[in-house]
């Protein structure tokens, strides 16, 4: 499992995954960001992440951007990708333009 998504989610939203307990190389699952951040669920996660059947995403806003969670399915559900969008780029995200 890769370890870059979750560095990227500790980033974005100042998660203290140590303090909090977490050992290295603990992979985030859904269950954890759920609880942890507010978030938006999406229908279908944006046309250039890595499509990959079997997954879901979320969507979130934190400074002036937005950040989309993709998540796997199965088991625990773990963190797969992480991608940021200027804020001004919410139609072409979404596939509204």
């Amino acid at each position: 499992m890769k370890k870059a998504p979750l560095a990227a989610a500790a980033i974005i939203f100042g998660l203290a995954l140590p303090a909090a307990g977490a050992e290295p190389g603990h992979v985030l699952t859904y269950e954890e960001f759920e609880t942890a951040v507010a978030h938006s669920d999406l229908e279908t996660c944006p046309a250039d992440m890595q499509p990959q059947e079997g997954s879901f995403c979320r969507l979130t806003l934190k400074d002036e951007e937005f950040h989309v969670f993709q998540f796997s399915e199965d088991g625990d559900q773990p963190l797969l990708a992480v991608r940021s969008y200027p804020a001004e780029g919410l139609e072409a995200l979404l596939g509204t333009r």
